[in-house]
């Protein structure tokens, strides 16, 4: 049985450039690995099937965990039956990439047990076909991305604190790329820019957000008390960065909604796993 971390992001900023011809949108963002973590076990087994435990709600064919199976199996020399157990901390539709991240885990230790032999550009190339936000759990750096999230730039940032928030709601990301007063042409920025001013940077899903969902907005008004609040990703989690004069345990015990007090990470550490 193999045991590994999955760890989850905030989107620093997020903001939406243009949009193509196949209705995908152009984006900048940062990402910014955090201390809050997913655990995955994966046990061999002798018949061809793979099962999943822990995430009872998502239907087997629709589970990213699954699908990165189906997409190794054509590369597999050592193909064996799997039974993958999930342990869920990360909130599922927060905006913290709880999915994504468990995608890329599994793509990263199922190359291994199945002798893929494939290097971690060529999985993040096919992580793509899962979702946008797979090749940087796979790369497990901090990155400045572009595209529609899979062009990574691997940065440094400062290490940090965070008080994360998730409100009591499950954000439908559709419904809000489906809105027509989302901003779709935000200026394109360099990350130099950010490192000089992060204050001018902000996540453009956050009005719409706000409007549509009344616990983000109640979410963001009580961190707005005590620091910037922002949103990660399409949400609902909001977060906002420690510091020194804030009475953390205060802010934590009086949240009106589920919270976590998580550290930057400079990478995952799926990255010195050594998982065979």
């Amino acid at each position: 049985m193999i045991r590994v971390p999955s760890p989850a992001k905030l989107n620093l900023f997020l903001h939406i450039t243009g949009r193509r011809e196949n209705g995908y949108h152009e984006l900048q963002s940062i990402f910014q690995l955090i201390d809050l973590f997913d655990w995955l076990e994966f046990t061999q087994t002798d018949d061809a099937d793979i099962s999943i435990d822990g995430l009872s709600n998502v239907e087997l064919e629709q589970n990213l965990i699954y699908k990165a199976t189906k997409i190794l199996k054509p590369y597999a020399k050592q193909p064996t039956g799997l039974k993958i157990s999930i342990e869920k901390n990360i909130p599922m539709g927060a905006g913290l990439g709880g999915g994504s991240s468990n995608a890329a885990t599994t793509l990263i230790v199922v190359n291994q047990i199945w002798q893929c032999g494939l290097n971690k550009t060529q999985l993040a190339e096919l992580g793509v076909r899962l979702g946008a936000d797979v090749p940087i759990f796979v790369h497990g750096k901090n990155a400045w991305a572009e595209g529609i999230g899979e062009h990574l730039t691997f940065i440094d940032l400062d290490q940090k604190q965070y008080i994360v928030l998730k409100p009591d709601c499950f954000i439908s990301t559709q419904l809000l790329f489906s809105q027509k007063t989302l901003t779709r042409n935000t200026k394109p920025t360099k990350f130099c820019a950010y490192q000089i001013k992060p204050s001018d940077f902000r996540n453009d899903f956050e009005p719409l957000a706000r409007s549509l969902y009344p616990e983000v907005d109640e979410a963001m008004q009580y961190l707005d008390q005590f620091g910037i609040a922002k949103l990660t990703g399409t949400g609902a989690c909001v977060f906002t960065e420690v510091t020194v004069n804030m009475n953390i345990d205060e802010i934590l015990n009086h949240s009106p909604c589920k919270v976590y007090l998580v550290n930057s990470l400079n990478e995952s550490p799926l990255n010195h796993f050594n998982v065979i």
